[in-house]
């Protein structure tokens, strides 16, 4: 006996698969060397350098709004 074709359900879409978010914009992660010597300073990045500078920080960077780029899909 013939198996039945498979029924075709719709495919379900999230924000994150349309066209019109195929270039939302991204920001880059810089580290405090980057933001000492950033001619505008913002004010995420002048916290991000006063935490980095005590003693025993660690840190993995701040988002940088001026470092704004096309993503990728």
């Amino acid at each position: 006996m013939a198996k039945k074709p498979a029924k075709k359900t719709a495919k379900k879409t999230s924000k994150y698969d349309q066209a019109v978010n195929k270039y939302a914009h991204t920001v880059k992660m810089v580290t405090s060397s980057t933001c000492i010597s950033c001619k505008t300073q913002c004010a995420r990045g002048l916290a991000y350098i006063d935490k980095m500078n005590h003693p025993g920080a660690v840190g993995h960077g701040v988002p940088c709004h001026l470092t704004k780029g096309k993503g990728t899909k």
